[in-house]
């Protein structure tokens, strides 16, 4: 009896020394400050990826990882999602997403008016135009690969230019009809709702009935409709209203797109705009915003012409702008009725020309400058410049108050978006105009506003990077940092995290983001790009799977 208690306590002794095998992933990221995109107070801890998951977080030393990276001293967070991305075109000539990679963007989200699809197939179709609906386009971006995750909106703009073109009219019955169609097989495509640029031509031809109908469809999919308003100064006031109707009447969650106020003399409104959206959401409606983090705006000098000379396309307007009669029209329109951003032609930037002729006259400088070289009135030159150089002119707009843009950042339901492209800087387009928030939107919410400002704490910054817009475009499993989650993780500095980008040099990588993965994948290692592209297409709640979509 006594020799059999000696044995069994001997091999319980032997039992409990040897080690159980660790368990092992594909990746465990060490010590960490772990920013899980919550708003909550940040831990120190591991995380470990297996696949392209999240498979455990904590404190991870009984297990090891094929591939372990050292994260002391750095926040770990989900991967960034850029809002209002226009990288739909940079990722097939280069699926590295270089400028919003480098700030930690793991998901690029299109569609603001103009998306991907529907189009019509052209004549003649150069190689990145084989498609001519929005799963098309996810289908051919997936087959060229990326770095990042993509999404997209199904843009209005699209919808209407593609039954009406830019008629300047209301749509008959079987037109809207087939509008609605077209939303509806985008939704069912993967869209995420549908989204508008109401400033521009053709969609500042829809009414808000028209809108509400569209956005009806997306509704029933469980999507959402986000805008460009019809106006981002005088009119701000009444372009929210029709927002809010639109959501009320929709049923509908409605985004504002880059929210911003234009112009000094409404900078004031600012109070009146917040307190109409504090009441529609305290009726019970679903409104929240994205922006950028600049005080100057980039769009084309069309903006300044009448719309009704846009209606039938550029190339009809141009026509129209030769004609002496509508010439003298427009100018008086433009002169009672479109008043230049903030004070006057010395407030706008030309970014550059179609025309090497052009670019070397007048790049990078202002249009009151332009319009004494050019010997007319600032007027006269936005329309000569457009005839003669075949393109909208890209141009900086200093219109907005530094005051207001950090009232909106403090706003817990705005998210960010870079309203840009997402573009590798190589000799070819080093001197070509830009709008710095394509290199620097994220970096410098980091930087300037939370860590140097201290606007808003830096896990209440993640979340609105990352859980706040993966929640409002009903995104599963991503924009969190959670056990069974995709591994979309970003790695960075924050006392180095800076954007250097300027309206001046645009072109210049932010620096601070140290790793980056994309689906369990690295894409970023100590500040430089893999190579890897193992990004994938994030498809809306309406998405039903077909075998082919051309």
């Amino acid at each position: 009896m006594r020799y059999f208690i000696f044995s069994a306590a001997g091999l319980f002794i032997v039992l409990a020394c040897i080690q159980k095998p660790k368990q092992q992933y594909d990746l465990i990221i060490r010590n960490g400050t772990v920013y899980d995109g919550s708003g909550s107070a940040p831990f120190t801890g591991d995380i470990a990826i297996q696949g392209d998951t999240i498979a455990a977080i904590g404190k991870l030393s009984d297990a090891s990882g094929k591939k372990e990276i050292d994260a002391t001293g750095l926040a770990v967070a989900p991967g960034f999602i850029n809002m209002l991305s226009w990288a739909d075109q940079n990722l097939l000539k280069d699926g590295r997403s270089m400028s919003d990679i480098k700030q930690g963007v793991t998901l690029e989200v299109f569609g603001e008016g103009w998306s991907p699809g529907p189009m019509k197939r052209k004549s003649k179709v150069a190689v990145d135009s084989l498609w001519t609906t929005l799963g098309g386009y996810f289908n051919w971006l997936q087959k060229k690969g990326t770095s990042p995750n993509v999404a997209s909106f199904v843009g209005q703009t699209s919808v209407r230019n593609y039954v009406m073109g830019y008629d300047n009219r209301k749509p008959t019955d079987a037109e809207l009809v087939q509008m609605k169609q077209l939303v509806q097989q985008a939704m069912e495509e993967g869209a995420m709702g549908l989204g508008t640029s109401l400033i521009y031509a053709p969609a500042t031809y829809a009414s808000t009935e028209e809108l509400i109908e569209l956005s009806k469809v997306a509704s029933q999919y469980g999507g959402i409709y986000t805008t460009h308003m019809r106006s981002e100064g005088d009119f701000i006031l009444d372009a929210v209203n029709e927002t809010i109707r639109i959501a009320k009447e929709a049923k509908i969650h409605t985004e504002i797109y880059h929210m911003k106020i234009n112009i000094a003399r409404n900078w004031n409104k600012i109070d009146t705009l917040l307190t109409k959206i504090d009441s529609a959401q305290k009726a019970g409606l679903k409104v929240t915003a994205n922006m950028y983090p600049y005080t100057a705006s980039a769009t084309g000098l069309t903006s300044r012409l009448p719309n009704w000379v846009q209606e039938g396309g550029a190339k009809v307007m141009r026509q129209k702008l030769k004609t002496p009669a509508i010439r003298k029209k427009v100018l008086y329109e433009m002169e009672m009725g479109i008043p230049y951003k903030n004070s006057g032609p010395e407030y706008v930037v030309l970014m550059g020309f179609r025309l090497d002729s052009l670019n070397k006259l007048y790049k990078g400088k202002r249009l009151s400058e332009v319009a004494r070289l050019h010997g007319k009135n600032a007027d006269e030159t936005v329309i000569d410049l457009i005839v003669r150089d075949k393109s909208r002119i890209e141009a900086l707009y200093y219109q907005q108050s530094e005051d207001n843009i950090k009232r909106i950042i403090q706003l817990p339901y705005v998210s960010f978006g870079s309203d840009g492209g997402s573009e590798t800087i190589d000799d070819k387009n080093l001197e070509e105009g830009a709008h710095p928030r394509s290199y620097g939107t994220f970096a410098r919410v980091l930087a300037k506003y939370v860590r140097d400002e201290k606007l808003i704490s830096l896990q209440e910054a993640v979340r609105r990077l990352t859980s706040l817009p993966a929640s409002n475009l009903k995104i599963k499993k991503r924009g969190s940092l959670k056990t069974g989650y995709y591994g979309d993780i970003a790695i960075f500095n924050p006392a180095k995290i800076q954007d250097y980008a300027t309206f001046e040099k645009p072109k210049q990588y932010a620096t601070g983001m140290v790793h980056v993965f994309v689906n369990g994948v690295q894409v970023l290692q100590n500040g430089e790009h893999t190579g890897a592209k193992p990004g994938r297409t994030v498809r809306g709640p309406g998405y039903k799977a077909k075998k082919k979509t051309s």
